[in-house]
């Protein structure tokens, strides 16, 4: 199967409460899993990175052999294409989990767009921080 994962995450304050979320879609575009959860206090870039490897568990999970991630962090979408390297060593662990769980897939690719390009995941975040506040 192939498909497209949607990620965001958030915090109100950085740090502070956050959530992340995360849509996968298989190749018709049909939602085949969405998530949205509150992880504490946390950074909006550590929410970024919860949201993609919850994604990517649930992926892989689905066995999907090829996925395009989109999500409107550019510097996680950069970081996970090894255009920047990842000095924050919170960043780098969560990195590092992330890569472990996209070999598993096989071809992933990361695309970054503007957050109005990802506002399903964008809703659920705020979803999730709304609840748990």
């Amino acid at each position: 199967m192939r498909g497209r994962l949607f990620t965001d995450g958030g915090a109100r304050g950085n740090p502070g409460p956050a959530a992340y979320a995360y849509v996968l879609e298989d190749e018709n575009g049909d939602v085949v899993a969405a998530h949205g959860e509150a992880i504490g206090v946390a950074t909006n870039n550590v929410a970024e990175y919860s949201a993609l490897i919850a994604g990517l568990e649930k992926a892989v999970e689905l066995g999907v052999g090829e996925l395009e991630v989109v999500s409107d962090s550019e510097l996680m979408v950069k970081q996970m294409r090894g255009e920047y390297r990842v000095k924050n060593e919170a960043l780098r662990e969560l990195s590092v989990r992330a890569g472990t769980l996209a070999r598993e897939l096989g071809a992933v690719r990361y695309t970054a767009v503007r957050r109005e390009h990802n506002k399903l995941a964008d809703r659920l975040v705020n979803e999730a921080l709304d609840a748990a506040g």
